[in-house]
């Protein structure tokens, strides 16, 4: 099925990071274990709800993780929202670096092979994300950090109506649109079959 992008009128793709590029993995089992290591037991749904209630904190806020310093700051302000959630008392600091620790990341299916097509086409790709600067430590753990240029667009060479953006929501539409970029919708492995590559 072909895209309204066309690969011969393109230079560069770029992609959003979370639920484009990577998926999380459920990380209430190990919320759970974590909880359970300070003495505490809380079923999967409390769990699963306290999580929801720190994703809606983090993503207005994840801007504000820009340099350690104050990723450590965001990361201690969600771990207590998620704590606060479910009714427990434990110092956010403390809870924090566990926390983080339960938030793994996984290659979304088909985006290995997706970025390997488009690179081997001769595009330029870069992950441009809306998230706190530990993006380059999750692209480097799920064995992708090779895989991008590590620059803003401005600084691939390339113009922006020869870009591509693919992304998961409405937000990654209208950063796209803003930045004068074509649009291209989850999912990433189906990516090089829209713009006839495959």
């Amino acid at each position: 099925m072909r895209s309204g992008s066309d690969a011969a009128e393109l230079d560069a793709v770029t992609i959003d990071a979370f639920g484009t590029l990577l998926e999380l993995v459920d990380p209430a089992p190990a919320l759970a274990g974590a909880l359970r290591e300070r003495g505490l037991e809380r079923d999967p749904e409390s769990i699963a709800r306290a999580f929801t209630a720190e994703v809606a904190y983090y993503i207005p806020r994840s801007h504000e993780g820009r340099d350690a310093e104050s990723l450590a700051a965001l990361r201690r302000e969600c771990a207590s929202v998620f704590l606060a959630e479910l009714g427990v008392e434990l110092e956010p600091g403390e809870f924090a670096p566990a926390f983080v620790g339960a938030l793994e990341f996984r290659v979304a299916d088909g985006a290995l092979s997706a970025l390997d097509a488009l690179r081997s086409a001769g595009f330029v790709l870069a992950c441009v994300a809306n998230w706190d600067v530990s993006l380059g430590e999750r692209l480097g753990a799920a064995g992708l950090a090779d895989r991008f240029v590590e620059l803003a667009l401005a600084r691939l060479g390339t113009k922006p109506a020869r870009t591509v953006h693919v992304g998961d929501g409405e937000a990654d539409r209208e950063g796209a649109r803003a930045a004068g970029l074509a649009f291209e919708p989850v999912p990433l492995a189906t990516l090089p079959e829209r713009l006839g590559l495959e």
